[in-house]
């Protein structure tokens, strides 16, 4: 009688197993489709795409790690154990929450703030070395960032019409965050290592996805750093070249408008902290000038005209000084 109640027993305690499997099962396959469902609503509320992806491989990775979707507080439980940073784990809330809000549902987020730090800036040497050291395609995304400036997600929609190999100029016609418009005056010799680039779509990088170009970036730096004994290397990333340009022609230009215009920043709120990296960078003491020294109007604009900037009125004249 008693193996008869243990058997029985354990038919039960299986039978409750299978079922609770299932049920999990289903509800990961329901969040699955919710997950697909978003993306799609994402693409007719017209989210950049690169926020799309980056909220879709957010999601994934939430998936993948245990949570359930449909489920706030194991995300909560979840998003408090993984191995990521602050920064990280702020952006995820903020693409659940988005999601949360898609499906009608609401949570109390958890408390994280997102940190903001003093980006790493490389050399140009460093730069130039990644640029030298990777494929034929991502060497040329990563000089179209070097020389523009531009989000990753901007170089990734550039067409073919929008370069001009005649002007050497490239025209931004879709940015990101609602920022303007823009054309940049380019090198000749990023037109012809993009010129090089099979035109088998009407994007100048192909159809892949901001992540895809992430993964082959992080494969070929992490070689290359290897082989130049340079773990540096490792620490740039597409968005590291944005800061790198910002950085740079304030230093060139110590102009913050100039810089704001740009790199398509709303405000100078944005801009300030590549100020701030420049001060600390480059040292005032051992900056060298080309001074000139304009009698006139006509002349003082011709100077302003090829990258002279005003110091003061001494003697009746204009003082102004380009950096060497």
């Amino acid at each position: 009688m008693c193996v008869i109640l243990q058997e029985a027993k354990n038919l039960t305690s299986a039978t409750e197993t299978k079922t609770v499997a299932g049920e999990t099962e289903k509800q990961e396959q329901d969040a699955k489709g919710k997950l697909v469902e978003f993306g799609f609503h994402m693409q007719r509320e017209n989210f950049a795409r690169s926020t799309i992806q980056t909220f879709s491989h957010l999601l994934r990775k939430l998936q993948e790690s245990g949570a359930n979707l449909l489920d706030p507080e194991s995300v909560k439980d979840v998003l408090s154990k993984r191995m990521i940073s602050n920064n990280s784990k702020a952006t995820t809330k903020g693409a659940y929450s988005c999601f949360l809000k898609y499906l009608g549902l609401s949570w109390k987020p958890p408390k994280i703030h997102f940190q903001t730090k003093i980006p790493f800036i490389p050399t140009e040497l460093e730069i130039d070395a990644l640029i030298a050291g990777t494929g034929r395609t991502t060497s040329s995304l990563l000089q179209t960032l070097k020389e523009t400036g531009m989000r990753i997600g901007e170089a990734l929609r550039l067409k073919w019409t929008d370069i001009n190999a005649e002007s050497t100029t490239i025209i931004l016609n879709e940015p990101e965050k609602g920022s303007n418009p823009r054309i940049f005056r380019v090198s000749s010799k990023l037109i012809g290592m993009l010129q090089a680039l099979p035109k088998k779509t009407d994007r100048v990088f192909g159809t892949s996805t901001v992540q895809n170009r992430l993964n082959m970036l992080r494969q070929q730096r992490k070689r290359l750093a290897m082989k130049l004994g340079n773990p540096r290397l490792n620490r740039i990333t597409f968005h590291t070249l944005r800061h790198w340009k910002g950085t740079m022609e304030y230093h060139k230009t110590h102009d913050p408008w100039h810089v704001k215009q740009l790199l398509g920043h709303k405000s100078l709120t944005s801009t300030e902290i590549y100020i701030n990296v420049e001060q600390a960078i480059f040292n005032e003491d051992d900056q060298q000038f080309h001074v000139k020294v304009a009698s006139s109007v006509a002349e003082a604009s011709k100077l302003l005209e090829v990258g002279f900037e005003y110091v003061m009125d001494i003697e009746g004249k204009k003082l102004l000084r380009k950096r060497k």
